[in-house]
């Protein structure tokens, strides 16, 4: 077996696999590959006659692929699950698996620029062909953009400021590296709150270069046509918005509005929670502190 810790530790790893409740006959997609901790869990427990299909646009992952005739990596964003199950000749599964955001080797490579650690270059691509970059945000949107940006996937109440720095800072010098965007942000930083409003500011870029709520929400409403009934979802946020939109869609199969009623006026939803809201120990977070934001909600098809 290759050892992929250093490329990402699996987070509730444990949970999310027993939450598929997996059979061993089943079709399974692992849509967040990585290192491949959660993929090679559920092979562990598929017999010979199971399949599992496995999602990542990172060209980085594809170092990490399992040599077992029962699994295949697909190259591509999860956004497109129904397409390229289909070209593989598969129309439904038995559980989907996705531990959502940013993995330990993108935060890790100072290149990719998705951590606050370093001074790379400021580019946060997860598919690293992607025509648009932090840069192209941070340089070309403008101010009333970033303010939206800013307060949308950042959160931020001082959205506006920090906006307007950015959009008079780049007159002088195009903003290129991490260090440049700190600087030009250090009058925000208050004392002791350095690094979490720093994480919400590259939040905020990351998932607008990713388009991470437009893609989570086209997965999602692709799952009630791919998952058999009886199957399960085990998915894991890391961020409110994400929470937020897998939290209605299992309560309501929508993100917006009322779920739909039958004609005797029952909730007609696609998937119902197995469980409660499942968060990291205590130990798992001493040991990884990346699971520490961690949310994993289960469902299963109706």
């Amino acid at each position: 077996m290759i050892n992929t810790e250093g490329y990402h530790k699996p987070v509730l790893l444990t949970e999310s696999i027993d939450g598929l409740s997996i059979k061993k006959d089943g079709i399974y997609v692992d849509v967040t590959f990585g290192g491949g901790g959660h993929s090679r869990e559920i092979l562990n427990q598929l017999g010979e006659n199971g399949r599992l299909y496995a999602f990542d646009q990172d060209a980085d992952a594809a170092n990490n692929v399992i040599d077992d005739e029962r699994f295949t990596l697909i190259n591509q964003n999860f956004r497109y699950i129904k397409r390229f199950l289909k070209f593989y000749g598969v129309k439904k599964v038995d559980g989907v698996l996705g531990d959502f955001g940013v993995s330990s080797h993108q935060f890790d490579v100072p290149e990719r620029g998705f951590s606050t650690r370093f001074d790379g270059v400021l580019d946060m691509r997860m598919n690293q062909n992607a025509a648009i970059s932090a840069q192209n945000i941070l340089n070309e949107y403008s101010e009333n953009e970033l303010v939206i940006l800013f307060s949308k996937y950042g959160e931020l109440k001082n959205a506006k400021a920090i906006a307007k720095a950015i959009f008079t800072a780049r007159v002088e010098q195009r903003i290129i590296t991490g260090n440049q965007l700190q600087q030009i942000l250090r009058p925000f930083l208050q004392k002791f709150k350095e690094n979490k409003t720093l994480a919400q500011i590259y939040q905020a870029i990351r998932i607008e270069v990713n388009e991470e709520i437009q893609v989570l929400e086209e997965f999602l409403l692709q799952l009630p046509d791919i998952v058999k009934t009886g199957g399960r979802i085990s998915l894991i946020s890391y961020h409110s918005l994400e929470d937020r939109l897998v939290k209605r869609f299992i309560r309501d199969g929508q993100f917006e509005g009322s779920p739909e009623k039958d004609f005797y006026g029952n909730v007609a939803v696609p998937f119902k929670k197995v469980g409660g809201l499942i968060v990291p120990t205590d130990s798992e977070i001493a040991e990884n502190s990346r699971a520490r934001s961690a949310k994993l909600r289960i469902a299963e098809r109706q």
